[in-house]
């Protein structure tokens, strides 16, 4: 009977038998796509642009081969009757996730489902309240399967309509509490635009009180150019709010602008020059090579050159090339601290502690600890050094802090007379000598000097910093917008962030105007995307600033904890570089290596460089945390134009030069997918004036964008 069996037995397969290798969770560009790699590892890519769906997903499964080319999936075959008669009844099927944000279907009492969606928070809270939200994604945005265990320290809002518009874009809710069109009242968004600037108050101040020192300016003149940082960086967020990107982002000095900054200042013209002359002069040829290098940036804004120029911008370009930023200081950060290591490093430790370990607390709904870890750190430092130095501790018989170390005479004073001036925090006069109401005015330093050599290797940097901005514009379009804005509106702000340059070479505040890397940071931190908000912090800046005593006060911090702050920034500014990479597939072996060379050669190409013809011995007047930017006095590049070895040997010893270059060619000369590569997607100018949302987060206010329609490039 069994010989008369039609169906035959199936052979018996190895034993014991090998265990199925579990699938590796797709992230959020698999699952749109059905991609899978062909390389070992789960990639953690995730989408940088729009996303577009198809406008039925309740009847149609999602297709394995979707048109990639054309943004859209492709409409998947009808069924027979036959086989949609006997097929069940279809389930919702949840959009994927978008930028960390996960659709998921949630059965309501009428039995009928309803979307939600739910969103990962890598901060592990919401802001808003006490609720906590735990990233368990495997993708780099979030995406990827959720813990069953850690739903319940999730926060999920209900949607209001359909997740899925008309025309298949996904709707990007956003988890902020107020976007960027949103405008709660006057009271809330005073408050909340002060607490936006209170938080990135670190990026704002902590470059005047390197660079005037550095110049042999007073305290006094700290005082005045802090003054006037506070009114530039007012004026030009009103400007950049209103007629650049509309972007929330605050405006100001960038570090990017202080590497080229120092070597102009330790330039050997500037060598033999002291006191306050020496000041002014070199003020005033910094005002020189940044106006004419934001007329350059001005030109590659709005002639239309920047929307060519993002082509070549991935994210594989702008994490190194900013990472390196952060990293190019590390020779003055600690070293300046172990001036008075008991002041310097509690101020690392309390910034830690507030920005890590207490960041989930929050207090009246706000997680205060992690908005406020820079002022709530530099507060309490300051006021324990204040007391060791009204308790005297730093005393010392017969020592004066004021008379200079070369007169001292006694073997005891001229060995406690560095920490005298490094931990005591009454050793600045700037808050009694300044006035208590001060204009900051254009060309208070005098006329500008303007020395082309100089003034080339500010252009170059220009470059750089438009590369800075390009990757904040994308990274916050997706947190406060409604879609990332068009080459258009990126070019109209690179352009005005040019005209910033300018007012700021103008004013004088020793380095130019740029969007702040940190505003990303900021923004996800408070929650608060709303454009009125920044605005009104801009506008409280810009009345602070004619106080002559805050600038006075901000003058008066310590060198010890300024370069403890500057230390975080700088280790912050080198994390938010290479977080640029969760748009890119961070996995794959190119992106490793390109990241990874430019990274080394920004590091060592610049070192060989400043080395360069220094022997051990070298006695030099410029302090050691100064030495990496005398090199266009001893660099390699000796030809017959001096002016020529100067500009190569300074330009090639700046890091980020170095990594920006190294990552562009190997980016745009090593084949790669787009998926692979992270390629910016911006919104297309057409779908952007379709779509009433994005025309009005990027449209110029005022009916100014109607007298511009012909230039088309630097619009929607």
């Amino acid at each position: 009977m069994s010989g008369s069996d039609p169906k035959p037995r199936p052979k018996p397969g190895p034993w014991p038998p090998v265990p199925e290798a579990a699938p590796l969770p797709p992230s959020s560009w698999a699952k749109r796509t059905g991609f899978r790699p062909k390389f070992s590892g789960e990639t953690n890519a995730s989408d940088s642009g729009q996303i577009t769906l198809t406008p039925k997903p309740r009847d149609k499964q999602p297709d394995p081969h979707p048109d990639l080319e054309a943004g859209r999936a492709r409409p998947p075959p009808a069924p027979s009757p036959a086989a949609a008669a006997a097929a069940p009844s279809p389930q919702p099927q949840p959009p994927p996730a978008v930028n960390g944000t996960e659709a998921v279907v949630v059965p309501t009492e009428n039995g009928r489902d309803r979307m939600v969606k739910r969103r990962r928070d890598s901060d592990g809270g919401s802001g808003g309240g006490g609720h906590q939200k735990k990233d368990s994604g495997h993708g780099a945005n979030g995406a990827g399967h959720t813990d069953p265990g850690s739903r319940r320290a999730e926060v999920v809002d209900v949607l209001p309509t359909t997740i899925v518009e008309d025309d298949g874009f996904v709707g990007r809710h956003s988890h902020l509490k107020y976007e960027l069109r949103d405008s709660p009242g006057l009271v809330p968004i005073g408050l909340y635009g002060f607490q936006h600037y209170l938080s990135i108050l670190g990026s704002l101040i902590l470059i005047p009180l390197v660079i005037v020192p550095a110049m042999g300016g007073t305290y006094e003149d700290t005082a005045m150019v802090v003054s006037t940082v506070l009114f530039v960086s007012g004026v030009t967020t009103l400007l950049h709010t209103f007629f650049g990107s509309r972007l929330p982002l605050i405006q100001g000095p960038s570090f990017v602008f202080l590497a080229p900054a120092l070597a102009i200042i330790n330039s050997p013209e500037f060598q033999g020059l002291n006191g306050k002359y020496n000041f002014k002069h070199i003020m005033k040829e910094l005002q020189g090579a940044i106006i004419i290098a934001s007329a350059f940036q001005v030109l590659l804004g709005y002639s239309g050159l920047m929307s060519i120029f993002l082509r070549v911008i991935n994210p594989v370009v702008v994490a190194p090339t900013i990472a390196a930023v952060g990293l190019s200081f590390y020779s003055y950060g600690f070293p300046q601290v172990g001036t008075c290591l008991e002041i310097g490093v509690v101020q690392i430790l309390l910034v830690i502690l507030f920005s890590l370990y207490l960041r989930k607390i929050s207090v009246f709904g706000h997680r205060v600890f992690l908005i406020y870890a820079v002022p709530l750190g530099l507060a309490i430092t300051w006021a324990a050094a204040f007391l060791l130095t009204e308790a005297g501790v730093y005393n010392y018989k017969g020592c004066d802090v004021n008379i200079p170390a070369s007169n001292i005479i006694s073997d005891h004073c001229r060995r406690h007379i560095s920490r005298m001036k490094h931990c005591r925090v009454d050793t600045s006069h700037a808050l009694k000598s300044s006035p208590w109401f001060r204009f900051p005015y254009p060309l208070q330093w005098g006329t500008p000097v303007f020395n082309w050599k100089m003034a080339l290797v500010m252009c170059v940097v220009s470059i750089i910093s438009s590369v800075d901005s390009v990757g904040s514009y994308h990274a916050s379009s997706l947190l406060v917008a409604s879609r990332p804005p068009t080459p258009g509106v990126v070019s109209r702000g690179i352009g005005l962030e040019g005209l910033s340059s300018v007012l700021a070479g103008l004013w004088g505040i020793g380095t130019g105007s740029t969007t702040l890397t940190e505003n990303v940071h900021t923004i996800a931190v408070t929650k608060m995307g709303s454009r009125r908000a920044v605005e009104c912090g801009a506008c409280v800046l810009i009345l602070l600033s004619l106080i002559g005593k805050v600038g006075g006060f901000i003058a008066s911090i310590p060198d010890v904890m300024v370069a403890a702050l500057l230390c975080f920034m700088w280790a912050m500014l080198t994390a938010l570089g290479l977080s640029n990479l969760r748009y890119s597939e961070a996995g794959s072996s190119r992106n490793i290596i390109i990241v990874g060379l430019s990274l080394f050669f920004s590091l060592s190409v610049p070192s060989y460089f400043q080395q360069y013809g220094i022997s051990p011995n070298t006695n030099s007047s410029v302090p050691s945390y100064f030495q990496p930017y005398i090199v266009a006095s001893h660099g390699p590049i000796h030809s017959k134009y001096g002016g020529l070895n100067y500009f190569l040997n300074t330009l090639l010893s700046l890091n980020m030069v170095i990594a920006f270059l190294v990552a562009v060619i190997l980016d745009n000369t090593v084949p790669g997918s787009q998926q692979e590569r992270g390629v910016y997607v911006w919104s297309e100018p057409e779908t952007a004036r379709r779509e009433p949302a994005v025309a009005k987060d990027y449209e110029l206010p005022f009916r100014v964008g109607r007298l511009f329609r012909w230039v088309k490039w630097v619009g929607l």
